[in-house]
């Protein structure tokens, strides 16, 4: 019953993404509407709904019409279709792929890539990692269990940091300024 259940809220699901796709002339990404994915510890993360081919849950993976997929981070409580006016004038997804010089919190610097496909590479520690676009940041977990955001503050970046067993809800381990070496457009 439970698998029945299941594929019939994805079916479901897939139905009001596609209708809800479905508009006559499509607008720019960041000016169409959002698909807000709320996970089960309350953080949220945010697509534009024109860039979006599906959702799978069984995989907890989005897949996005140029054919690259993002990795859920968590498990999804549920998915609401907002407003363009939630993300207010919020980076898009694209202003964070790039390479980034950020500091370490003691002084140094060191490299953050964060790549389409939502792999993320430094220059220090455990050089793997993911990332998603959540809520206008870039929030990327590392393989060793470090979790950094990348967030703009004004005209400026910052790189938030966190050390293994704490979450972005808890105070950052060290916050550093961060500095696209290949900027895009917001």
């Amino acid at each position: 019953m439970r698998g029945f259940t299941s594929i019939v809220g994805t079916s479901l699901i897939l139905l009001v993404l596609s209708i809800a796709t479905a508009k006559s002339a499509p607008l720019p990404p960041d000016d169409h509407d959002m698909v807000v994915i709320v996970f089960k510890d309350g953080h949220h993360q945010s697509f534009a709904s024109a860039q979006i081919a599906r959702i799978d849950l069984k995989a907890s993976e989005v897949v996005y019409k140029d054919g690259h997929h993002e990795k859920l981070a968590a498990a999804v409580d549920r998915i609401e279709f907002g407003e363009p006016s939630l993300t207010g004038m919020m980076p898009s997804r694209n202003h964070f792929i790039g390479k980034w010089e950020v500091g370490e919190g003691n002084g140094g610097n060191f490299f953050i890539t964060l790549e389409p496909n939502g792999d993320a590479k430094k220059t220090l520690g455990e050089e793997h990692g993911t990332w998603t676009w959540v809520d206008g940041e870039a929030h990327i977990a590392w393989d060793d269990g470090w979790h950094d955001a990348i967030r703009k503050v004004g005209s400026k970046h910052e790189k938030v940091a966190h050390e293994p067993g704490k979450s972005f809800a808890d105070p950052p381990s060290n916050v550093t300024t961060a500095r696209n070496t290949e900027p895009r457009p917001i």
